[in-house]
């Protein structure tokens, strides 16, 4: 959970205050944050324009994805509450921006994410195909390729976002955070086993995680670093293969 998280209507309301300050600062940005965001009525209808915007190659086929993100919206709200909780977590976690508006217009590893959610949604109603081309569009497009079959929580950050992989079947708990350049997958030895993120775990810039492997709770993955086995919890594992460092000590009963 998000320290001091807000609903996603406050939210929304936060956008718009500070669209709207934006706007007077500069007031060439203003026709672009007036489709961006001004127009819409709610964060929902904004998050799915987003998403059109970012797959599209036409405009066509932007208003087509963002009203299939709308309707995947509409269907399941839940997706728009993970939504939320992701946003307000880059302006925890990213030293870079304390705001939301940034993140929500140009970080595309936040809007993957979203694109990731809604191709989710499709496989669970059984629409693979389509589910499917949105993974590739998103590779494409955003160099974040993530299948729909895999299993993410909430507060998920992917900073910088590029050339994530993400195989079929991987679990990824809430409040991780992925650098660019990370791999998690299956081997070809063992296609039924996929790997499993503990919440709160941070996977540095170009790891792979490979294999039916458990990553435990608040473990850190070095930059670079090769991971065959589990990692227990709270331990950092660096290197090539990985190996374990800075593990916590277990505790001595009194």
């Amino acid at each position: 959970m998000i320290q001091n998280e807000i609903a996603v209507d406050q939210l929304w309301r936060t956008i718009r205050r500070e669209a709207e300050s934006a706007v007077a600062r500069d007031p060439v940005f203003g026709a672009a944050l007036s489709s961006a965001i001004l127009v819409h009525p709610d964060f929902a209808h904004a998050l799915a324009h987003q998403i059109g915007e970012r797959l599209g190659r036409s405009p066509a086929d932007r208003a087509r994805f963002a009203q299939l993100a709308r309707d995947a919206f509409a269907g399941a709200p839940d997706l728009i509450d993970a939504a939320s909780r992701d946003l307000q977590s880059i302006a925890v976690h990213d030293p870079a921006t304390t705001t939301l508006l940034p993140p929500l217009l140009n970080f595309k590893g936040y809007v993957a994410l979203q694109a990731w959610r809604v191709s989710n949604w499709l496989w669970r109603q059984r629409r693979t195909d389509l589910a499917l081309l949105l993974q590739s569009l998103s590779s494409d497009q955003l160099q974040v390729s993530i299948h729909p079959s895999a299993s993410i929580g909430t507060a998920v950050f992917l900073d910088h976002a590029t050339g994530i992989i993400i195989g079929a079947f991987a679990v990824i708990g809430d409040g991780v955070t992925i650098l660019q350049n990370v791999t998690i997958g299956r081997k070809h030895s063992e296609p039924d086993r996929a790997p499993k993120i503990g919440k709160g775990v941070l996977l540095s810039a170009g790891a792979t995680i490979l294999g039916g492997v458990s990553v435990g709770d608040y473990a850190k993955i070095g930059a670079g670093a090769v991971v065959e086995h589990d990692v227990p919890p709270g331990c950092t594992a660096v290197g090539v293969p990985a190996r374990l460092t800075n593990c916590p000590k277990p505790s001595v009963s009194a």
